[in-house]
């Protein structure tokens, strides 16, 4: 194993002091631990908390800050978060009109996110969850009941967290998050595997002449195994997957293809060059697209593809400005 790391039992604490020093004017630290809040709490607003497993850089740290989220709270890597690390976020971020919690579909980040929330409750916080299931790959596996929780997140911290910014209420926020859960499909390749720095070896194995198809963001296997093909067929692959499971004829779509880790900016764009053509002829409008690394799966050569539905409504929102480290374009 090759990283630039000091010691695996610290790469999280590390990686978040090196942001935290980066980003001295946008970003703290909870003193609890891995916990990313913003510099400048809102005032009467709806708060959004959010998190997982580290490893998924920029997410969900790197999208804490004005129109997006208020808190991300980090777990080990690939390893849910504590439920007094999401307490304490929540506490710490609650403006007076609720705290939205967006979750992953994820076994242990919906237990430890829920039992955050009770804690929470108890204390007199008004507190409500959506829980994100975008794959299409899997309708369940090792790590969920259902389908997982992959790069479509991304779009539910910006839609929900411009809506939060308008000052409307926790209700409306929730409901606009479910809104973009209701009608996001992501699918998802690699074609090498990642190295967790605590376990020191590779999380699966693929030959020089393999890719795996359906793969999630944790490291493990996708859903089945074949010969590598060239990206014109990999993403005419992906494009099928995704309309067979959901129609997005017949109005616009936000379009993300997001990097694993490891993949160059180049062939991202080579896909996305296929993915638009396919899509053009299949009758879905692309209104605007998004390239780049959003939520990766540290090292992973490999890419997802995310299709959102829009209406008039979530357009707007998804057009208003974000001023997080993560995501400058949006």
């Amino acid at each position: 194993m090759k990283k630039f790391i000091n010691d695996a039992n610290n790469v999280e604490d590390e990686m978040i002091s090196g942001m935290i020093k980066a980003y001295p004017d946008k970003l703290d630290k909870l003193d609890c631990g891995d916990v990313v809040v913003r510099k400048t709490k809102k005032v009467d607003k709806v708060a959004l908390v959010s998190g997982g497993g580290s490893g998924h850089e920029p997410a969900h740290a790197g999208y804490v800050g004005e129109g997006m989220l208020d808190a991300a709270v980090c777990g080990k890597v690939f390893t849910s978060p504590t439920p007094d690390k999401v307490y304490e976020a929540i506490k710490a971020v609650n403006a007076n009109k609720g705290v939205l919690l967006i979750i992953k579909n994820y076994t242990g980040d919906i237990m430890n996110f829920e039992m955050a929330m009770e804690m929470a409750e108890m204390d007199g916080i008004e507190v409500e969850k959506v829980v994100v299931a975008d794959d299409v790959a899997v309708q369940n596996s090792l790590y969920t009941v259902g389908r997982r929780g992959v790069a479509g997140t991304v779009f539910v911290h910006k839609i929900a967290g411009a809506l939060a910014e308008q000052g409307t209420s926790l209700q409306e926020v929730k409901a606009i998050a479910e809104k973009v859960i209701a009608n996001v499909r992501t699918m998802g390749v690699a074609l090498s595997p990642c190295t967790v720095p605590a376990a020191g070896v590779p999380g699966f194995v693929i030959e020089d002449n393999q890719m795996e198809m359906g793969i999630g963001i944790h490291g493990e296997p996708g859903v089945y195994k074949q010969e590598i093909k060239t990206a014109n067929e990999i993403a005419d692959e992906l494009v099928t997957k995704i309309l067979e499971d959901y129609d997005f004829t017949n109005g616009e779509v936000a379009v993300m293809v997001n990097g694993s880790g490891a993949t160059p900016y180049m062939e991202l764009c080579i896909v996305n060059n296929r993915v638009a053509d396919v899509l053009k002829e299949k009758g879905v409008n692309v209104y605007r697209t998004y390239i780049g690394n959003y939520m990766t799966s540290l090292e992973m050569a490999g890419l997802s593809l995310t299709l959102l539905k829009l209406d008039e409504q979530t357009k707007q929102l998804l057009d208003q400005k974000a001023d997080t480290i993560g995501l400058k374009e949006f």
